[in-house]
C-alpha cells in the first residue's frame, strides 16, 4: 500500500476500533441497569405489587414499575411513602434520561417536545426529595406520561399532596398508580406514546386492624371537583387496566378490599 494512502486507512481502522468498543461498553452498561432492575430492592413493596403481564418488571432503588413497549410508558409505578421521607428540601432538577434498564427500550424525552402535553411524573419527584439518588430516579423516561399541563398541574396535584398529607398522618402508604393506556385519546412522538385518557392512583395501608385502601380514577382534563367525586372501587380500576392488584392478599382481604371506596378510615 503506498504510503500516502497508509495514514488515511490507519486513521478509518482506529475510528471503527473506537466505534465498536463504545458500543460494547454501552452495550454492557446497559445490561448492568437490565440485571440491576431485576433485583427486587423491598420485601415489604414487591409483598403489594399488581401481578406481572410482561417480563419487563424493573425495580429500581426508589419505585418499581411495570412497562409497556406498545403504549411506551409504565403500566404501573408502585412506591412506599413514608412519614420520614417528606421533606421539603430544594434540590436542583435533572435533565430527563432515557430508562437503561428498561430492555426493549424506553421512550426518548424528545418525543414530548412540542407535543402539547407536559412529561408527567408517576412516582412524583416531590415524594422524592430526601436524597438526591430518590430525587433524580424519578426523572427517568420510563417514569412519566404524557399529561395536560393543566391536568397535571391542577387536580392531579392536588391529589399528589392529599396523599402526602395522609403519608404525614398514618405513617407509611404503598401508592399504585397509572394511566389507563386501552383507547389512547392521542399518541406523540416518533415512538408513537400513548396519551392516557385517565389516570389512577391505588392506595393501601396496614393499621391495627388490617388492611384499607382508597382508589381514584380521574378523567385526564382538568376539574376543581372534590377528590372524593373521583373514588372508585379497585375493582372498576382492573376491569379497565386488565390489572390483578394485590394478588399476594387473602382472597377474602383482596375481595372487601377491592369492592369498596368507603373513606371512612381516610381523613380528607
Amino acid at each position: 500500500m503506498k504510503r500516502k494512502y497508509t495514514y488515511p486507512f490507519l486513521m478509518m481502522v482506529a475510528v471503527t476500533l473506537i466505534f465498536l468498543a463504545e458500543r460494547y461498553l454501552d452495550a454492557q452498561e446497559k445490561q448492568k441497569y437490565v440485571e440491576a432492575g431485576a433485583s427486587v430492592k423491598s420485601e415489604d413493596l414487591d409483598f403489594f405489587l399488581p401481578a406481572a403481564t410482561s417480563n419487563q418488571i424493573i425495580n429500581h432503588d426508589y419505585y418499581t414499575l411495570e412497562y409497556s413497549e406498545e403504549a411506551e410508558q409504565a403500566s404501573w409505578v408502585a412506591y412506599t411513602l413514608t412519614k420520614d421521607q417528606l421533606t421539603e428540601t430544594n434540590l436542583s432538577r435533572p435533565y430527563f434520561e432515557i430508562d437503561p434498564a428498561v430492555k426493549t427500550g424506553a421512550a426518548h424525552w424528545r418525543n414530548y417536545k412540542n407535543s402539547g402535553y407536559d412529561r408527567g411524573h408517576l412516582c412524583p419527584a416531590g415524594d422524592r426529595r430526601f436524597s438526591t439518588q430518590a430525587y433524580n430516579e424519578t426523572f427517568l423516561t420510563s417514569n412519566i406520561s404524557p399529561q395536560l399541563q393543566e391536568f397535571n398541574g391542577g387536580v392531579w396535584n392536588r391529589l399528589e399532596n392529599q396523599v402526602r398529607d395522609w403519608a404525614r398522618r398514618y405513617g407509611e402508604l404503598t401508592i399504585i398508580t397509572g394511566g389507563l393506556l386501552k383507547d389512547p385519546v392521542d399518541k406523540i412522538g416518533e415512538e408513537e406514546v400513548y396519551v392516557p385518557s385517565a389516570f389512577y392512583k391505588i392506595l393501601i395501608r396496614k393499621d391495627a386492624s388490617g388492611f384499607t385502601a382508597l382508589a381514584f380514577l380521574i378523567p385526564h382534563s382538568e376539574s376543581d371537583q372534590d377528590l372524593k367525586a373521583f373514588l372508585v372501587t379497585i375493582d372498576a380500576i382492573e376491569e379497565l387496566t386488565e390489572l390483578d392488584f394485590f394478588p399476594q392478599l387473602d382472597d377474602a382481604t383482596e375481595a372487601q378490599l377491592e369492592a369498596s371506596h368507603s373513606v371512612t378510615d381516610w381523613k380528607f
